[in-house]
C-alpha cells in the first residue's frame, strides 16, 4: 500500500495561488525586519544633518529630499505590515504635518526590542500590554517636561520658537531665511481673535527658477505664474473685479445647421447679431464698474477683442482651486453665467500688476489696504529639485502653526525630553511587579534611538554623546531637562539658548501612533495572501528574424 504524501495546509480552503505565513515560519521575526529595513531607510534622513535619497517613482519622476512623508508617497511598497506602519505616518503627517519619520523610526526600534523580548520567552501578549502601559505613563509624563509656551500668535519670535526647529531639520542652514518667511506669510493670514480660522491652504507657495534663495519674497495676496490674456497687463488703482467660471465666449448650439448664403453682404451680416451681443455684454461689464474680469474657463478671441475695446484686464485662472482661492482673497462670487454682475457678486482688488521674474511672465494679485485670507511665497533658486525641497520645507512649517493652534506648550528638542523619558519609563519598569517589568524597561531604551540617530547622522560618537545626555539629565532641574545634543559644537547644550523646541501635541501623538502601530503589528500571528486580480498573462510572442534568415 503506497503513502499518501501530506497537501499543502489550507490546500482546499482558499482558491489556488493564496500565501500564507504562520507564527511558527517566523511571522514576528519576518514583519520585524521589513520594518526595520523601511525605518533604517528614513532614520538616516532625521534631523538637521539628515541624508538625502534619491527616489526615482514609476513615472520616472527624479526625487531628491530627505522628507519620510514624501519618500513613503512614492515608494511603492507591497509588504502588509509595512503598510500598517505606513498609515500611521500619513495619519500623522495629516494631523501634525511634522514627525512623521519619528513614528517610523520608533516603531522600527520598537520592533526590534520586541523580536528580542520573544526570543527570551516573553509572550508575545505580554509585550503588548508592556508596551500599553508604557505608553499612558509617557503620555501622562510629558505635561511635566514643558519647558515653554509660545505666549502670542503676534510676536515673531514666539512665532520662530516653534517654526525653526522645524525648518531646520530640512533646509539646516537656510532656516532663518526660510522661517521669516513663513512668520511673515502666516502673519498675514492669522487672526488672533479667530485662530482656529487658520488654513494651511491659504499660504500658497509659487516656484521659479533663477536666482538664489535670498531673493523670495512674500506677496499679500496670490501670484499666478501666467500674464494676462489682454493688451491690459496692470491696474494700479483699488478696482472692481468679476469671476467667470463658464468659457467667456459666443454660445454654441447642440445642433449642427447649414446656412446658406446667397451675396458678400449676407456674409458680412451673418455674425452681426453676436458681435454686437459681445459688445453689449462687455459694455454691461464696464457700466457697472468692473475692470478686472477673471476667467475660470477658456476666453474666445471675440470676447477678448471687445474687452479689450473696453479696457477690461482679463485673467485666465484654469484651476478650480485657485479661482476659490481668488473668490476669497478679492472677496467675489463665481457666477455661472455671463453678464454684469450685482453689487453682491463683485470683488476688489487694490493693485493687480505683471512682472518678469527669473524670465517667466508672473501676475500679482495684491492686497494692500484690506484684510487678506492669502498670502503666497514666491521662492528662488537654481534647480528644480531644490525649490521642491524648500516648498516641502515651509510646508512642514506652515503645518506646525497648526499644531501650536491645538497645544502651545513647547518640549525640549534636540533629544532632551527623550533622555529625560528614558529615565522616567526606566522608574515606572521598576515599580511594575511581573514579566512586563522588562517589556516596560526594554521600551525606555527605545527612545535612545533618536538622540543615537541625531549624533550619528552629525558625524559624533553616539556611545560618547548618549553618556554626556544622561548624565547632564541625571539631575531633576529645570536646566537638566534643557540639555540636548549640539551638533554644531559637538557637545551637549542647552536647548534654549539653541532655540530648538518640539510641539507637545506633535510629539504626543507621534508616540501614541507609533505604539499604536506596533501593538497592532506585534498582535498579527498570521498572514494570508490571495493571489492578485488580474487576467491570464500572455506568453511573449518571439520576434520575427531578418526576411533572410534560415528557418
Amino acid at each position: 500500500m503506497s503513502l499518501k504524501m501530506p497537501s499543502a495546509p489550507n490546500a482546499g480552503l482558499f482558491k489556488q495561488g493564496y500565501s500564507a505565513m504562520s507564527n511558527a515560519d517566523g511571522a514576528i521575526s519576518r514583519n520585524a525586519s521589513a520594518v526595520r529595513e523601511i525605518s533604517s531607510m528614513v532614520a538616516t534622513s532625521m534631523g538637521p544633518s539628515g541624508r538625502n535619497k534619491i527616489i526615482v517613482n514609476k513615472h520616472g519622476k527624479i526625487f531628491v529630499t530627505n522628507d519620510a512623508a514624501t519618500m513613503l508617497q512614492e515608494l511603492e511598497i507591497v509588504h502588509p505590515v509595512v503598510k500598517i506602519l505606513m498609515q500611521a505616518s500619513k495619519q500623522q503627517e495629516f494631523e501634525m504635518g511634522d514627525n512623521t519619520n519619528y513614528v517610523i523610526v520608533l516603531a522600527g526600534e520598537l520592533l526590534t526590542i520586541a523580536e528580542k523580548l520573544v526570543t527570551i520567552g516573553l509572550s508575545v501578549s505580554e509585550i503588548i500590554q508592556g508596551y500599553q502601559i508604557a505608553v499612558k505613563h509617557v503620555v501622562a509624563s510629558l505635561d511635566s517636561l514643558v519647558v515653554d509656551e509660545a505666549k502670542s500668535l503676534t510676536d515673531d519670535a514666539e512665532l520662530e520658537k516653534v517654526i525653526k526647529p522645524v525648518i531646520s531639520a530640512k533646509q539646516y542652514a537656510n532656516e532663518p531665511l526660510i522661517t521669516k518667511l513663513v512668520v511673515e506669510a502666516v502673519k498675514f493670514i492669522l487672526n488672533p481673535q479667530k485662530p482656529q480660522s487658520f488654513n494651511i491652504d491659504n499660504v500658497r507657495v509659487v516656484k521659479i527658477m533663477g536666482a538664489s534663495l535670498r531673493q523670495s519674497e512674500v506677496v499679500k495676496g496670490m501670484v499666478f505664474p501666467r500674464e494676462p490674456e489682454g493688451s491690459v497687463k496692470n491696474i494700479t488703482e483699488r478696482s472692481k473685479v468679476v469671476v467667470f467660471t463658464t468659457p467667456i465666449d459666443i454660445t454654441t448650439t447642440e445642433t449642427k445647421g447649414t446656412v446658406l448664403l446667397h451675396n458678400a453682404q449676407e456674409m458680412l451680416d451673418f455674425s452681426a447679431g453676436e458681435e454686437a451681443q459681445m459688445d453689449q455684454m462687455c459694455k454691461e461689464i464696464y457700466d457697472s464698474g468692473v475692470r478686472v474680469v477673471i476667467a475660470g474657463s477658456t476666453v474666445g478671441d471675440l470676447a477678448l477683442h471687445y474687452m479689450n475695446k473696453y479696457g477690461l484686464l482679463v485673467l485666465k485662472v484654469p484651476s478650480k482651486f485657485d479661482v476659490r482661492r481668488i473668490c476669497q482673497v478679492c472677496g467675489a462670487t463665481p457666477l455661472p453665467r455671463l453678464g454684469a454682475p450685482t453689487p453682491d457678486e463683485m470683488g476688489v482688488i487694490d493693485v493687480i500688476e505683471t512682472k518678469e521674474i527669473g524670465g517667466d511672465r508672473v501676475t500679482i494679485v495684491r492686497q494692500n489696504e484690506s484684510v487678506s485670507r492669502t498670502s503666497t511665497i514666491v521662492i528662488r533658486g537654481a534647480t528644480q529639485n531644490n525649490l521642491d525641497d524648500v516648498e516641502r520645507a515651509i510646508d512642514d512649517g506652515v503645518n506646525a502653526i497648526k499644531g501650536l493652534l491645538k497645544d502651545a506648550r513647547l518640549l525640549a528638542g534636540a533629544g532632551a525630553v527623550e533622555a529625560d523619558l528614558v529615565n522616567l519609563v526606566t522608574k515606572k519598569g521598576e515599580t511594575t511587579a511581573g514579566v512586563m517589568q522588562l517589556a516596560i524597561k526594554h521600551f525606555a531604551k527605545a527612545f535612545e534611538v533618536i538622540p543615537r540617530v541625531l549624533s550619528e547622522t552629525a558625524g559624533a560618537d553616539a556611545a560618547e554623546f548618549l553618556s554626556k545626555l544622561y548624565a547632564a539629565h541625571s539631575e531633576d532641574t529645570e536646566d537638566a531637562k534643557c540639555a540636548g545634543i549640539d551638533i554644531d559644537n559637538d557637545e551637549v547644550g542647552d536647548i534654549r539658548q539653541l532655540g530648538i523646541y518640539d510641539l507637545l501635541a506633535t510629539k504626543k501623538l507621534a508616540i501614541e501612533l507609533a505604539v499604536e502601530a506596533t501593538c497592532t503589528i506585534l498582535s498579527i500571528d498570521q498572514i494570508i495572501m490571495a493571489k492578485r486580480a488580474g487576467g491570464p498573462v500572455m506568453p511573449q510572442q518571439p520576434r520575427p528574424g531578418n526576411w533572410d534568415q534560415d528557418d
